[in-house]
């Protein structure tokens, strides 16, 4: 393909549609964080006749569905975007996604329509998925083909403040409702309105997507009848384009993916379910530290244009590696300090045979655990707790030891339900008098919440998200041709954050479930950024000085 006349500055025409496309996606990913947000409420409204703990977990795997899905969005998407065009392509996920969004808004709960209820609603979550998973190449890809050579990163850096932007968006119409009309009303009802309202985001977002003009490096490639005929066979059927796909996936966005979650997501997690912080004091906090935060997709994004891609990247999972650890224990400090004094000063041992022990995720609900073990593994979880494992005697129940109380506790299996109920509610309440005498806190106290210090730590999980994801569009785009760029640079990214960026939360809390120590779920995430680093400093090659409208 010729080379077009890069260099020049861009156009005010051309200015306009990358901010409508660079708009019209932030709504879409409103629509998409809102069930992230929302996880704890929905849980509860979606799948009530699970207990609490299964109800949270079946709920982070509701949302990561829509993630599982992405690839295959971006699959089928990609192959469109290179075939007929970015724009119209625009079109069709945005309706699917706002719509998707709208029904949640209006879908009877558990109480209504019982289990149709669950299913109807992890539906509507794949469709968002794969909506999703159409959306970001077209973007990125759109926003490049417009761009001067020079400022490609700067230019694309803009979509990227859009998912920061997005879910802003969502916390402040969540903290909006729930201080209009209150707790009670939220968690009963008021949870919906954020759902609803996104059909009025839709309407905004059809009318921008249809103001804007194609990609001028597609319509040049149709018009020479360069298109590819064949997107999906060139983009991963031939060695040279998939060994590419490969290392944009290990070397790039597996890595961008789970600093960007953390950062943002499992630090909201981790605020209101292991800190017992109350949801609006946590939206608040991670809403302000989005706030400061966002400026710098820009800055290293132009940064990028300056000294290269690579180096930002892979700084930013470095320091991920490095400073995860000391970083949210510096947060358990600043949340919950009654909490770490508690942990610091009476430890809880877990005594059992290991043979009764299972593995603490119940993705589906259905299982029930019975054994001594688990049920005080599960009252533990429940409350927050960090503990150790220590090996019983074969056949012997589980105990807990709580400073130097001790509780024995018990098998439900077999037992009359009314039996198991009395048992349960005994054994609860021997555990949390321990808890509460040994200084373990029910919920965090909102007097002792150093909110300025936590803003501090946020606000430094979000600049190490902006270095890993500022860069990232600009350097995916220029890693493939214009004939596949569409279809080659949307997989990779979608199974980088869509697979091991979407599973973070549910795997990272099984783990801890699992473990028993709180702060063990942060080896998921440390340990695919430092795969990113090594392999990215190796093998990865720089691309801010390559030629994205060269011939293919």
């Amino acid at each position: 393909m010729a080379t077009l006349d890069v260099d020049r500055p861009m156009s005010a025409e051309e200015k306009k549609v990358i901010f409508a496309s660079s708009l019209g996606t932030v709504f879409e990913w409103y629509d998409f964080y809102l069930y992230g947000s929302l996880a704890a409420i929905i849980a509860k409204q979606f799948f009530s006749g699970l207990d609490e703990g299964s109800a949270f977990i079946f709920a982070l795997l509701a949302f990561a569905a829509g993630f599982i899905v992405r690839p295959f969005g971006a699959i089928f998407f990609g192959r469109l975007g290179d075939m007929i065009g970015r724009k119209y392509t625009f079109l069709v996920t945005i309706l699917i996604m706002g719509l998707s969004t709208f029904i949640v808004g209006i879908l009877p709960n558990y109480a209504s329509i019982g289990v149709a209820a669950p299913v109807i609603l992890i539906c509507l979550r794949l469709l968002q998925g794969l909506a999703l998973g159409g959306e970001y190449g077209g973007a990125a890809t759109y926003v490049a083909e417009h761009a001067p050579h020079d400022k490609r990163g700067a230019y694309t850096s803009w979509i990227q403040t859009t998912a920061t932007l997005g879910l802003f968006l969502s916390l402040m119409v969540i903290l909006g409702t729930r201080t209009a009309i209150g707790e009670e009303a939220f968690a009963e009802w008021g949870w919906r309105v954020p759902f609803i309202v996104s059909i009025a985001l839709l309407a905004v977002s059809v009318y921008i997507r249809l103001s804007m003009n194609e990609s001028p490096a597609f319509v040049k490639m149709k018009a020479e009848g360069k298109t590819s005929k064949a997107p999906l066979t060139e983009s991963f059927g031939q060695w040279k384009n998939l060994k590419i796909v490969i290392l944009a996936l290990i070397g790039l966005t597996a890595g961008q993916a789970v600093v960007w979650y953390s950062g943002q997501f499992y630090a909201l997690f981790f605020l209101t379910q292991a800190l017992k912080v109350d949801g609006a004091t946590a939206n608040i906090l991670v809403a302000v530290s989005l706030l400061i935060g966002t400026p710098f997709f820009i800055v290293f994004g132009s940064l990028s244009d300056k000294i290269g891609r690579k180096p930002i990247i892979m700084l930013g999972c470095l320091l991920a590696v490095l400073t995860y650890f000391p970083v949210f224990e510096a947060l358990t400090k600043a949340a919950n300090p009654d909490l770490y004094a508690a942990q610091q000063k009476n430890k809880v041992v877990v005594t059992a045979d290991a043979a009764e022990c299972s593995f603490q995720f119940n993705p589906t609900g259905t299982v029930k655990f019975t054994s001594s073990c688990d049920i005080a593994k599960q009252v533990l979880a429940s409350s927050s707790v960090s503990y150790e494992n220590t090996a019983g005697a074969a056949g012997t129940p589980a105990s807990i030891k709580i400073g130097e109380v001790e509780i024995a506790s018990y098998s439900s299996k077999g037992l009359p339900a009314d039996e198991a109920k009395a048992k349960s509610a005994e054994f609860r309440k021997a555990v949390a008098e321990a808890l509460k005498a040994a200084g373990y806190p029910a919920k965090a106290d909102p007097a002792k919440v150093d909110q300025v210090k936590i803003t501090i730590i946020l606000t430094y999980l979000v600049i190490l998200v902006t270095m890993v994801y500022g860069p990232i569009a600009a350097m995916l785009v220029e890693m493939f041709p214009t004939r596949i760029r569409y279809t080659s640079m949307s997989l990779p990214y979608h199974i980088g954050n869509g697979w091991f960026g979407g599973l973070l939360p549910t795997t990272a809390f099984a783990i801890v479930a699992q473990t028993g120590n709180m702060y063990n779920g942060l080896w998921y995430p440390i340990i695919i950024a430092g795969m990113t680093f090594v392999i990215g400093m190796i093998f990865v090659k720089e691309t801010k000085d390559v030629d994205i409208y060269a011939d293919d």
